[in-house]
């Protein structure tokens, strides 16, 4: 294991994969982006944590041999006919910029459609890493909306977990104003999807807003969905214990064969992360949805980002007719899952609710 964080830790992954001229082939989608991580003299955003904020529009060239789950990359000699690029990073105006960007691209959408989609990556990402899984996961899972990512200063670093964990709560402030910025640009709704050391920073930066602003998430959001999580338990039930109601549908993937998240647990000295949660009845007082996901942490997949990664599961999650015993229709006719339900998710029977754990309303 350390020989292999010595190895990673050689790449630099600040020097991002641009091509200008990229063939039709290519399918191309646009990624906003937020980012408190400041620039090299080359352009390239680094683990250095900017004194303000800067907004993009990405667009981002996705392979035609692209197979759902990956992210196909080269930082060398990138070829868009088989890896993903950077086609055009257009600088933009400070907010009132992001604004007008944001505003045109959901008028464009279908009003069903009319949602904005923010991505939070988590440790060990570079800003194209980010940028990538919010083009990757918006292409396989069909993502209808606006995609935004949100882009804080991590390392890049298997070996940068302490700057990651600081870099976290360095951004709580950023992370917060451009949460307020979109929700003030708009009324459309506002998904919430973070992964990892994401996780953390998500519920940080609305934790701050609720206590400033009661009751803003349950208001401003449509959903929170936590992927892997690296929260302690404990953490995580003081952050939600500041929310005057939990938005929903809350989903939090799990599963037991992350090993990204069994070192943090002894990075921490703690017997498990909120990640991979071996009892889900430690949760069942809080509305939350646990789904858990271990089934489909096969070789080959991305273990520590199994809903992204898996070409079974993300078939899955997209054949919504096959996966509708997990979901409810609200007033509104908006889709939600179960509050206070444990999902296990399987190859062979899809989504099974575990009997039992479905809290007590």
């Amino acid at each position: 294991m350390i020989t292999l964080f010595a190895l990673g830790a050689c790449t630099d992954r600040t020097d991002a994969p641009y091509v200008k001229d990229v063939p039709e082939s290519t399918t191309k989608t646009s990624v906003l982006t937020i980012t408190a991580r400041d620039r090299n003299g080359a352009g390239n955003f680094t683990s250095a944590r900017a004194e303000a904020p800067r907004y993009f529009n990405n667009t981002i060239s996705i392979p035609p041999i692209h197979k759902a789950g990956d992210i196909e990359l080269s930082y060398r000699e990138p070829d868009p006919e088989k890896v993903f690029v950077i086609a055009d990073q257009k600088p933009l105006s400070g907010a009132a910029g992001f604004t007008r960007e944001l505003r045109s691209a959901l008028t464009q959408k279908t009003k069903v459609n009319r949602e904005v989609v923010i991505y939070v990556h988590g440790y060990n990402s570079s800003y194209t890493d980010g940028v990538f899984r919010a083009a990757q996961l918006q292409n396989d899972l069909s993502v209808p909306g606006v995609m935004v990512n949100y882009s804080w200063p991590s390392a890049a670093n298997p070996l940068g977990y302490s700057h990651d964990r600081d870099s976290v709560l360095f951004a709580r402030d950023g992370f917060q104003d451009a949460l307020e910025l979109i929700r003030d640009s708009t009324d459309a709704p506002i998904l919430l999807v973070a992964h990892s050391m994401g996780a953390f920073l998500v519920m940080e930066g609305l934790r701050q807003i609720e206590i400033a602003n009661p009751g803003w998430s349950e208001k401003a959001l449509s959903g929170i969905v936590l992927v892997a999580p690296d929260i302690s338990l404990d953490v995580f039930r003081q952050q939600a214990s500041r929310f005057d109601s939990l938005p929903q549908p809350f989903a939090i993937f799990t599963s037991q064969k992350d090993p990204a998240l069994k070192l943090s647990a002894r990075v921490n000295a703690v017997d498990a992360r909120l990640g991979n949660l071996a009892d889900p009845l430690e949760l069942a007082d809080l509305p939350v949805t646990l789904i858990d996901v271990t089934q489909f942490s096969a070789r080959g997949v991305d273990r520590h980002f199994v809903p992204g990664t898996s070409p079974a599961l993300i078939a899955l999650l997209r054949r919504s007719l096959e996966i509708e015993t997990a979901f409810r229709s609200d007033a509104s006719g908006r889709s939600g899952l179960i509050p206070g339900a444990a999902i296990s998710v399987r190859k062979a029977t899809q989504l099974v609710l575990s009997p039992g754990l479905v809290r007590a309303n």
